[in-house]
């Protein structure tokens, strides 16, 4: 038993130690991409941040680090992708706001954007307030509060209690539904979206997937499209005016 004790104990030690360590290099990597930033060498900073990204660290911070240096080096749509990312988790971060403004402002297409139900923007902006797991786990919490309150209704032999313990249980069970939809509607805002960045100086949009088919328009860098429909190497895109067309899938990335 003591054996099994010492043997849980040590990888505990190790599995807590390696995740100390990982955090360490990965603060060091970030405080060396500040001190290149600061000092002017914004290859050097990218690089630092982005070996911190691809650990799968996704702060608000780092998203916007990152952003201004690809600004820096005059990559519009490397800032404008992760300016976006940005806004996905802290969607009222203003000094993102103005900075994705600022990028987008230096790309070549304007399309009169069809403007989104007032309804589902707050409804997507509320979503984003909180991380999908944050919100599943208030949903269930809220569950369980609820069906205590349902058993006290059904137990309890006060009129009063009966009352307002079903009044609460049915708020209870809104609340746990709601923040469920919350949960599933963030997951498919920042692990799902379709939204994607064009990164071709120039692309045609097809009326069909092939080189064989009519223009319809076309993009430049930077520009934001919704991604549909694949076929092969190619993808159907949405734009924010409601037009669509068929592009290849290495022009874009998703957001």
């Amino acid at each position: 038993m003591r054996k099994l004790i010492y043997i849980l104990s040590a990888f505990l030690l190790l599995t807590t130690g390696g995740q100390l360590n990982s955090q360490t290099v990965e603060s060091e990597s970030f405080n060396n991409g500040v001190d290149a930033y600061t000092a002017g060498n914004y290859n050097e900073a990218l690089n630092h941040w982005l070996s911190v990204y691809k650990t799968g660290s996704a702060s608000p911070e780092l998203l916007y680090n990152i952003g201004n240096a690809y600004f820096k080096l005059q990559n519009i749509p490397g800032a404008i992708l992760f300016f976006e990312r940005g806004l996905l988790i802290a969607p009222g971060n203003e000094d993102i706001k103005y900075n994705l403004l600022v990028a987008q402002s230096l790309t070549l297409d304007r399309f009169d954007e069809i403007p989104p139900f007032f309804l589902a923007e707050w409804y997507s902006h509320l979503s984003l307030l909180n991380h999908s797991n944050n919100w599943a786990v208030t949903s269930l919490l809220t569950f369980i509060m609820a069906l205590v309150m349902l058993a006290l209704w059904l137990f309890s032999s006060k009129y009063k209690i009966k009352i307002i313990s079903f009044w609460v249980s049915v708020f209870l069970i809104f609340l746990s539904a709601s923040t469920l939809a919350f949960s599933i509607h963030n997951k498919k805002l920042t692990a799902e979206s379709n939204r994607a960045v064009i990164f071709s100086p120039q692309v045609s949009g097809k009326s069909s997937p092939d080189e064989s088919g009519t223009d319809l328009f076309v993009l430049h860098e930077g520009t934001i499209v919704e991604a549909g429909t694949r076929v092969g190497e190619w993808s159907e895109v949405r734009l924010s005016d409601g037009n669509k067309g068929w592009i290849p899938a290495s022009a874009f990335e998703i957001i």
